[in-house]
C-alpha cells in the first residue's frame, strides 16, 4: 500500500485523514466502526471534525486503520508539508 502521511493540527483535519484512511483501504463508516468499537454516528461527526472526542476514541481509529501518531515540533514541518 501506498505511503499514507499527512500533518494535522485541528480537528477537522484530523477527521478529514481518518476519512481518506477510510476510504483508501475501501471501508464504509460501519465497517470501520465495526472494526474500531466506535459507533457510525460518532465516527460521522469525528470525520466532520467534532470538538472533545476522547483520545482513547482516536487510537482506536487509527489501531482500526494500521495507523500510529507521531507528534513533532511544528518548527521541524515544512511548508507543503500538510497533505504529501
Amino acid at each position: 500500500m501506498k505511503r499514507f502521511l499527512i500533518t494535522a493540527r485541528t480537528s477537522a483535519q484530523v477527521g478529514e485523514s481518518l476519512r481518506r484512511r477510510r476510504k483508501l483501504l475501501g471501508w464504509s463508516q460501519e465497517e470501520l466502526g465495526r472494526r474500531s468499537g466506535v459507533k457510525q454516528e460518532n465516527l460521522s461527526a469525528i470525520e466532520n471534525g467534532a470538538q472533545g472526542v476522547r483520545l482513547g476514541t482516536i487510537f482506536r481509529l487509527l489501531a482500526a486503520l494500521d495507523l500510529q501518531m507521531t507528534v513533532r515540533d511544528r518548527r521541524s514541518s515544512e511548508p507543503g508539508d500538510s497533505h504529501r
